[in-house]
């Protein structure tokens, strides 16, 4: 049997925790199968983000017209596009790899392990033990049992990020930030798309303004079927044909080259033997932590998506500090997870923190609304944007509740409501700002500005 002070299971944020415990002095063992850097570096964020720019990139000329540039769209390598960002994204994987493979007090298990009590683990055909155990084993693509789904070449997210070349049409199951996402970059590429979502939104769990204002952007690029849930799946001919049918019966099919379940994500926690440990998991199997990522296991922790705090990149490496903290530097800290926002990298953006309208209504919550329009603004008529707004939500004593906004650059605007959020500040701190005109930032002071009105 081996032993180790800090034994890590998950190589995506789980590695920094590592290479910090090593630095430290620690031995440490980092176990991951697949390529260091974890889904966001290799299977999420990374890869979806640098396709993204090239649909936004494929779109700009295609608008060239509306701005009187006379520009000529003569089609996209798609393959380059993939090539290139598999190429950079593998590199920083391989590097990443050997970084590790030389550092000091680190040991690097490139494999599969399962619990055998609480701190024990095996690796191949050993067991391996350690003082303090990181559980950061991530998540995967939900593949729910729909009749004849197992029986076709269906796609995972995974699987279409490195497609090399663009399919005719596909449908997507799903309506969530990866479906709309996916739907953008694939609509972008030429390829005829149809989403399939049960609820009666695109990105149901955004705040119901945006999500309906998203559907209608996204309707007017693709076939969008919303309110069908999918029952069947079956290989024609030339393809696949995806049944689904409403709550009232309504039946739908839709035809596809490739056919690519975008349905939500799991835990990992159900390949790890859990059974074995102390480490109870609640109903949807992410891993109980209280507010110190400690799990119900003596010196055990888990972060990351297998914890299910939230489910981002963001909030894993937030996490990844007090994790470090706590467990390396024996320094306990309990972790805020408040305000914590949320991004979808479609054109236009969506971005949220806080709570959503329904969510306040249906906790009886008191508030206020406040709005702007990204065409009310100096820098939205310049750039000609005919969509989006900013929507804020406060308590009548000012207290801000939630912010969402849909269109150009939400992701970045947002963040200055994050701050004043965290900090505790009040509606008048932001209203109050001088943002420099004619930024798209003055659509914020002018939702702010309108809860006050």
């Amino acid at each position: 049997m081996t032993d180790f002070d800090v034994l890590v299971i998950g190589g995506g944020t789980g590695n920094n925790v590592a290479a910090a415990a090593a630095d430290a002095g620690l031995e440490t063992a980092l176990v991951e199968p697949g390529p260091l850097g974890g889904t966001c570096l290799n299977r999420g964020c990374n890869p979806s983000k640098m396709l993204i720019q090239a649909a936004n990139a494929v779109n700009h000329v295609r608008e060239a017209e509306r701005f009187h540039v006379d520009a000529t769209f003569n089609g996209v390598d798609h393959a380059a596009v993939v090539d290139e960002m598999d190429d950079l994204l593998g590199g920083i994987a391989e590097s990443m790899e050997a970084r590790y493979g030389e550092k000091t007090n680190l040991t690097l298990f490139e494999e599969y392990t399962r619990f055998v009590d609480d701190r024990t683990v095996v690796i191949g055909g050993g067991e391996v033990t350690a003082d303090k155990v990181v559980v950061a084993a991530g998540s995967r693509p939900i593949v729910p049992p729909i009749d004849g789904l197992d029986e076709i070449e269906y796609l995972t997210s995974q699987d279409a990020l490195y497609l090399r070349e663009a399919p005719e049409n596909i449908v997507i199951m799903g309506g969530g930030y990866i479906a709309v996402e996916l739907g953008y970059f694939f609509d972008a590429m030429g390829t005829d798309v149809t989403i399939i979502e049960m609820m009666d939104s695109l990105v149901p769990r955004e705040d119901g303004d945006v999500a309906e204002a998203f559907t209608d952007i996204a309707a007017g690029r693709h076939e969008v079927c919303t309110g069908y849930r999918v029952t069947a799946v079956e290989e024609t001919g030339t393809g696949y044909s995806v049944h689904a049918e409403t709550e009232g019966g309504d039946e739908l099919i839709a035809d596809g080259d490739e056919v690519l379940v975008a349905l939500g994500r799991r835990p990992n926690s159900d390949t790890l033997n859990l059974e074995n440990t102390g480490i109870e998991v609640g109903d949807r199997g992410f891993i109980e932590t209280n507010e110190f990522l400690e799990t119900t296991a003596e010196s055990v922790w888990a972060q990351g998506d297998i914890a299910g705090n939230a489910l981002f990149k963001h909030s894993g490496d937030y996490e990844t500090r007090y994790t470090i903290s706590n467990v390396v530097h024996d320094e306990r800290r309990a972790i805020d997870l408040s305000a914590m926002p949320h991004t979808i990298f479609t054109e236009p953006q969506i971005a949220g923190v806080g709570a959503t309208e329904e969510e306040l209504m249906d906790g009886g919550t008191e508030y206020v609304v406040g709005r702007a329009d990204y065409s009310d603004s100096s820098m939205g008529r310049a750039k000609k944007l005919d969509h989006g707004f900013v929507k804020v939500l406060a308590s009548p004593d000012g207290e801000i509740l939630g912010a969402h906004a849909i269109g150009y650059e939400a992701s970045t605007l947002l963040h200055e409501v994050v701050v004043a959020m965290r900090a505790g500040l009040p509606v008048e701190a932001v209203a109050g700002t001088i943002h420099a005109h004619p930024t798209l930032s003055k659509i914020i002071e002018a939702a702010f500005r309108d809860v006050l009105v």
